[in-house]
């Protein structure tokens, strides 16, 4: 006689499949039958990236995309709910019909989205935003609508806007809340969330109430029944109707907890089933997690404390001692774009906290952190705009590590990819899955792993939200130099390859999209580290123009994605290349021309150019028409690829020159111009040793001699200034072109991602000597080869700005709003000082010990 149980669980969504993965992992299913009846038509998939469907598709999101659990004794029976539960029977009810029996029963039922009692909430057209079928039926209304409405401004809010951005549609955001994301960001966070959102042509309005959904007579029957579809959303003490084909209810979630209502299971005062810390229901055959749970009275939203609770239920059921004492809620996610991230007392409640700030508002960036009283420990933190700080912020409140000195370092500026510096043991790297370093770097260690994957499959560290992966790809790197072992060089965990052997396999694959090589030589979706280099690889060996649809969704600057530099409130600069600085007075006149009529703040820079500051983005192409219908061209001053050739006046001019240095830098900046590169390019040209141009703090520097040119390479400015090396003396033309393109091209093949020239070097065996051997010498044999792809850069070459006043789809992203494509930008304004423009926020603060800005109104 069998002495096997039968274990059903409702529901298989995220947090029920992490149960059933749990109780295979922990050998429960040596003495249970799982059976898991999932309500919808396909299997578990990842609600988190649910947004990304519109890219990927269902499949990319599946964790199950074989359908069934590799262990035999757990099945998966998909479009079958649990309609009813019969406690004294131990039977379950299910949609089908039939019955079955259970030992234990754990519910994962999950939550529902909240849908307000709004007049018009049944009209056509109007949806909630929880499953790809959700998802599939809003794709299909944007087809034939113009407008779309998002009621809710969370974290589900923002991303259905960004499902209907997504689908070209005029994308509206309503929430009653005076602020965007209210549980998360604090009233500053909100307001640069707002800016940044706004900026994308999504309108955003806060402290609003729905009043009633309007809706368009579409037919009516002969009993006068009639069908209404959406028309428009009408806000209470507002006259006007705003116009909408869609509506989208994303105003929060509540616990799918009727089937323990109806059975007769204790429920929680404000909803969701209320179970013990080993997560038992008032039956203790019954369990429940997820959603749908409420620990202590208390319903956790987020897919980590769901695992926690499913990992806790599976311990218990095989004799373990585990409990759930609540969660970490700290969030960190990419919305539209926009980093944001929350941790901790993000709202300084802790008594005596102290908040400390750097607000750079119309930049766009917003960090605060929440230290104790006596300033020795963070509580907890916001950020906006730039969340790359979090990794080590974060553990930092769950470990209850000791502050540094100077906390502010922590925020300004932030520094990614030192996360685990200082980090203890204890320290929680992945709050999803509650890892600590601790346990990461003995996996490491005992499992001998070498990769991030490795790590992620060992541990199920990064394997949630993905927020972790740095920290991982550090502490791989800090315990195996302990080993003393190879590091490995991939770029990413999508890529297990460096970024020289990518653009080795993409140039002889002649893969010419992300896609293409995420096909042939990688795995998942990419992230932020391999998307922008292998942008800048695509653009250096095709030279496709940068907003082709290939690569407009990985650019490797985000300068790039309108051609121009963004300035701190919002506008950009527009700068037109002057090669090497020489200039027709018709051509002056033109910018003088420009600059007047666009009301422009302009400058001189010390590449010999003139930056023209405070163009709004529905501006540019008329800025452009004028500059290239008077014969100039992108400066790429936005771009990773060369920036300028700087010169003197050289010999034709000066006295103590000894080479036509102006000629020279015209013909090199003509050369190299829109060379895509792993960082940028800047190079310079004097006539004699006097150096007038700064050759020798450039990439590269060209020194006029009595019998040639001097050559030298790896210079730079900036924050750590290199001084160029002399290359080769006494150059001919031919022979300084023929090693300018070797070197360049070297350059752009083998340098890391964003690694300056100077760096490059350093990281090189051999540093100077083995670039002198590789492009003066040919040692390797690659001389041709790399001055054939420099010509095929130079005969591809064309002007970005051109290009794109002759292509309208490509103009159509230049608007402030999508749906008013002429109104200019409010949060944009200026002053006046020195007789010319300049932002209100120029003296924009950051606040240190309090979180009133130094400066702000009091």
């Amino acid at each position: 006689m069998s002495t096997r149980k039968t274990l059903v669980v409702a529901g298989h969504g995220m947090v029920g499949h992490r149960f059933v993965q749990a109780a295979i992992e922990r050998g429960l299913t040596e003495t249970h039958d799982v059976i898991v009846y999932g309500e919808e038509p396909r299997e578990a998939y990842d609600r988190v990236a649910l947004t990304s469907y519109y890219e990927v598709g269902a499949d990319a999101l599946s964790f199950l995309p074989g359908g069934q659990y590799e262990d035999p004794r757990a099945r998966v029976v998909l479009n079958t709910e649990v309609t009813g539960i019969d406690r004294g029977a131990k039977t379950v009810a299910l949609s089908d019909g039939t019955t079955q029996a259970y030992d234990v029963l754990v519910l994962a039922t999950g939550a529902a989205p909240f849908v307000p009692p709004v007049p018009g909430k049944d009209l056509q057209n109007v949806f909630v935003y929880r499953t790809i079928e959700d998802l599939q039926a809003i794709e299909e209304a944007a087809k034939t609508a113009k407008a779309g409405v998002v009621i809710g401004g969370g974290l589900l809010g923002l991303e259905a806007a960004n499902a209907l951005h997504q689908l070209d549609v005029e994308t509206h955001v309503v929430e009653l809340a005076p602020r965007l994301m209210a549980v998360q960001v604090d009233d500053a966070g909100g307001a640069t969330l707002k800016r940044h959102i706004e900026k994308l042509g999504l309108k955003v309005h806060t402290g609003v109430m729905t009043e009633y959904i309007d809706g368009a007579l579409i037919d009516e029957d002969a009993e006068g029944n009639t069908d209404g579809k959406v028309s428009g959303l009408k806000f209470k003490d507002n006259d006007e109707v705003l116009p909408a084909d869609i509506v989208i209810f994303s105003a929060g979630i509540r616990p799918r907890d009727q089937l323990a209502r109806d059975c007769g299971l204790e429920v929680a005062e404000r909803g969701g089933i209320l179970v013990s810390p080993n997560m038992q229901t008032s039956d203790d055959s019954i369990y429940a997690i997820g959603e749908c749970a409420a620990p202590g009275g208390r319903m956790y939203g987020l897919v980590a404390p769901g695992y926690s609770m499913a990992e806790v239920a599976a311990d218990h059921l095989l004799g373990g001692a585990g409990e759930f004492l609540g969660a970490d809620m700290s969030t960190k996610l990419k919305l539209l774009g926009v980093d944001v991230a929350s941790f901790g007392d993000a709202f300084a409640t802790t008594e005596g906290s102290l908040e400390l700030v750097y607000s750079d508002a119309v930049a766009g960036i917003y960090k605060k952190l929440v230290i104790s009283e006596d300033c020795t420990q963070l509580l907890g933190g916001i950020l906006v705009g730039d969340a790359s700080s979090y990794g080590i912020l974060r553990p930092m409140v769950s470990s209850g590590m000791a502050l540094p000195e100077n906390p502010e370092d922590l925020i300004l500026p932030a520094s990614r990819g030192t996360a685990q510096i200082g980090m203890p043991d204890e320290a929680q790297v992945c709050s999803c899955m509650n890892v600590t370093k601790g346990e990461i770097c003995k996996a490491i260690h005992d499992e001998e792993l070498a990769d991030v994957p490795a790590i992620k499959a060992c541990t199920k560290a990064g394997t949630v939200c993905g927020s972790c992966t740095n920290i991982l790809k550090n502490l791989l790197t800090e315990e195996m130099e302990k080993a003393g072992k190879a590091v490995s060089k991939a770029i990413c965990e999508h890529f297990d390859h460096s970024r020289q052997e990518l653009f080795d396999l993409i140039k002889i694959g002649q893969l010419n999209s992300f896609d293409a090589v995420v096909a042939a030589h990688g795995t998942g979706r990419g992230c932020d580290i391999c998307k922008p280099a292998i942008a800048s690889i695509l653009a250096s060996q095709f030279n496709g123009h940068v907003l082709d649809k290939k690569t407009v969704g990985a650019l490797q600057d985000t300068n790039d994605a309108f051609l121009a530099n963004l300035q701190k409130n919002g506008t950009y600069s527009v700068v037109p290349r002057i090669p090497g600085g020489e200039i027709t007075p018709e051509k002056l006149i033109v910018i003088g021309e420009v600059a007047r009529d666009f009301g422009l703040y302009t400058k001189i820079t010390g590449g010999q150019r003139i930056d023209m500051f405070g163009a709004r983005v529905e501006q540019l192409p008329d800025i452009w028409k004028r500059l290239v219908d008077a014969g100039f061209e992108s400066g790429h001053a936005y771009g990773k690829s060369l920036r300028t050739v700087k010169s003197c006046v050289g010999s034709e001019w000066c006295r103590y020159g000894v080479q036509e240095s102006v000629a020279m830098a015209i013909e090199l900046e003509l050369r190299y111009r829109g060379l895509r590169s792993p960082h940028k390019l800047k190079g310079g040209v004097s006539g004699c040793a006097r150096e007038c141009a700064e050759a020798r703090g450039k990439d590269f520097g060209v020194i006029a001699t009595e019998k040639g040119w001097n050559l030298y390479v790896g210079g730079n400015g900036g924050a750590i200034p290199a001084h160029a090396q002399l290359l080769a003396s006494d150059l001919s033309r031919e022979d300084l072109l023929k090693y300018l393109d070797r070197f360049l091209m070297y350059y752009v093949r083998t340098a890391d991602r964003l690694q300056r020239t100077s760096t490059w070097m350093e990281s090189l065996d051999g540093g100077l000597d083995r670039v002198k051997e590789i492009v003066v010498d040919d040692a390797l044999g690659l001389g041709a080869e790399l001055e054939a792809e420099m010509e095929r850069h130079i005969g591809s070459y064309f002007d970005e700005w051109k290009a794109t006043l002759e292509d309208p789809e490509k103009l159509s992203r230049f608007v402030s709003f999508i749906n008013a494509p002429g109104t200019p930008d409010p949060n944009i304004s200026f002053t006046e000082d020195r007789g010319q423009i300049r932002p209100v926020n120029f003296d924009e603060p950051v606040s240190l010990g309090s979180s009133i800005p130094v400066g702000a109104p009091q």
